[in-house]
């Protein structure tokens, strides 16, 4: 991973870009004094040891006393989890106290961006209290392995649709066996209207929300999110369809 990449994957844990910097820095060499930083990290005196200052208050560098104070970096897999715990703490705080909202049902939603979008997917799957359906790629349907797995372990209905008729789980018979799969026949569809429907995903969660759209790794991906009860509807009775159609074709 290039140096720049770093940095702006450790500011994601609360740190400036100015700090992670420094933070970089000191993981790549011994104890350093402030003015050892500066001089290799080519940041003024003054802003390295307020960038130190601030790095021992996140937790993520010691202070070595001594003539001259030394700073040591708290290693990379200690920070981040205490990070990760820290927030943790803080978001049960805020769920618990803070204000209280829900998306509505009437109403449809445009979720932009494919980590956005896994990050509702993801919401959205936890979330099920009863059911899902999924209907997907079998490459993107198993992505969600351990979402899924914890559906299973908690005995809720798990149905998914391979549209490239690709089986599922096949090193994973615990988790086979635990949900229902249908795997759209190759000759279900024209060339043309495979390759379109490819990136299209379909999740219904407990016949209540459904999210819909294209997923294909970018930031343009679009799916739009609804709880509508006739659009609910029609996009149950349209997935029932499908797989009855799949059934027919499998003779069952």
């Amino acid at each position: 991973m290039e140096e720049a990449a770093i940095i702006e994957h450790i500011t994601l844990f609360g740190l400036s870009r100015q700090e992670a910097a420094i933070y970089l820095c000191l993981l790549k060499n011994e104890e350093l004094t402030g003015y050892e930083v500066a001089k290799l990290t080519g940041i003024s005196r003054s802003n390295v040891y307020n960038g130190l200052a601030s790095l021992v208050e996140h937790g993520a560098a010691y202070v070595m006393e001594g003539t001259s104070s030394k700073y040591l970096a708290v290693a990379l897999p200690e920070f981040c989890d205490n990070r990760v715990r820290y927030l943790m703490k803080v978001k049960e705080r805020l769920v618990a106290d803070g204000p209280k909202k829900s998306l509505p049902r009437e109403g449809y939603i445009t979720i932009e961006g494919y980590e956005h979008i896994c990050d509702k997917i993801r919401h959205m799957i936890l979330g099920a209290e009863m059911r899902i359906y999924f209907s997907a790629t079998g490459a993107f349907l198993e992505e969600w392995t351990e979402e899924i797995r914890e559906l299973v372990k908690a005995g809720k209905k798990v149905v998914l649709i391979s549209e490239d008729n690709k089986e599922l789980f096949s090193k994973d018979e615990e988790l086979r066996d635990g949900i229902i799969q249908y795997r759209v026949p190759e000759h279900f569809r024209e060339p043309e209207e495979e390759e379109q429907r490819s990136d299209q995903i379909r999740l219904i969660i407990d016949s209540e929300y459904i999210l819909t759209g294209t997923v294909t790794g970018k930031s343009d991906d679009a799916c739009l999110y609804s709880g509508q009860k006739n659009f609910v509807r029609v996009f149950k009775d349209a997935m029932r369809n499908e797989i009855a159609l799949i059934r027919i074709a499998r003779n069952e």
